[in-house]
């Protein structure tokens, strides 16, 4: 089985102690090399998906009966858009832990896959009574966008509109519900109230896990410049300009040098009289090979490309 490169400072040490424990029913050194994988799951799962989604297929391939890897290779599969996967590892763990705590993740594998009426009849299961406050919101969240999906974006708005919604209460979830609410809000035209709670999203989004400020910004009209690529086109014309200016300078110079050589010429021809014209006699089998041949720029092989040559 072929193993991916772990930096060497990765002990294992770092998961879950809730993991650890788990990992405790295989072989010490089986375990300690499982751990490491999951924890490059961990790392990667933001940034590198794909990479993140190598590395639980190892772990899953030497520990497929914990619950944990399951687990991890079910998020690794669903940040890399492996739908299908992803539910079946959810359900898998779901099997073997007999939890419900992935439930709207599970709803919202059922999005991925194009099916969000299944999505919506999972939000209306028993076992989302049995969530905490944090996987119910989830659950709405899921709910919500499974209505937007099926084109129903006045439901969305209601679906969103919560007594956690409502709650000046900040919580780890409060910034993303409050920014779905403003984008549903967006979706149907509502722009004042919509801008009114990006504004709240952001007051709540102390992580920065949302792009509230730039939505904001989008909504009042600012539009952001890269002062270096200004500069850069600033001095771009600057060299346009000196150029312009060699350029008009040398025209100016060789005019005169004309002026001046006509003018030498004319003098010439008023002090020398006119030479008789004398017959020229043609020798037809005169040799004109000598004469050298035109070279063609258009064979040249640094001839500049055509303008409409170009390079995601």
């Amino acid at each position: 089985m072929r193993r991916l490169p772990i930096p060497d400072e990765v002990t294992g040490h770092e998961i879950d102690p809730s993991v650890r424990q788990e990992l405790m029913s295989l072989p010490k050194t089986l375990a300690d090399d499982v751990a490491r994988n999951l924890v490059m799951v961990a790392r990667l799962l933001d940034e590198e998906p794909e990479q993140a989604y190598a590395y639980s297929r190892v772990a899953l391939r030497l520990a497929s009966r914990v619950a944990a890897v399951r687990e991890a290779a079910g998020f690794a599969s669903y940040a890399s858009e492996r739908y299908a996967e992803a539910l079946a590892e959810f359900r898998a763990t779901r099997r073997m832990t007999g939890t419900v705590d992935l439930w709207p993740v599970m709803a919202d594998c059922e999005r991925g896959l194009g099916r969000p009426e299944r999505a919506l009849e999972m939000a209306g299961a028993p076992e989302v009574h049995k969530l905490d406050k944090a996987g119910q919101v989830e659950m709405r969240l899921v709910a919500a966008g499974a209505r937007q999906d099926m084109g129903q974006a006045e439901a969305a708005v209601v679906t969103l509109q919560s007594s956690e919604l409502a709650s000046n209460a900040v919580h780890p979830w409060t910034a993303r519900l409050r920014y779905a609410y403003a984008d549903a809000l967006l979706a149907v035209g509502r722009e004042s109230e919509a801008r009114e709670w990006f504004a709240k999203a952001l007051e709540a989004d102390q992580n920065g896990t949302t792009d509230a400020s730039d939505r904001l910004a989008q909504l009042d009209g600012v539009e952001f410049v890269d002062a270096f690529d200004d500069a850069d086109d600033s001095d771009d014309d600057a060299d346009e300009v000196d150029e312009s200016d060699d350029a008009d300078e040398r025209d100016d110079v060789t005019a005169a040098d004309d002026e001046a050589d006509d003018e030498d010429e004319s003098d010439d021809s008023d002090d020398e009289p006119a030479a008789p014209r004398a017959a020229v006699e043609v020798d037809e089998e005169s040799d004109l090979t000598d004469e050298a041949d035109p070279a063609s720029f258009l064979d040249s092989p640094f001839r500049e490309p055509a303008a409409g040559d170009k390079d995601q």
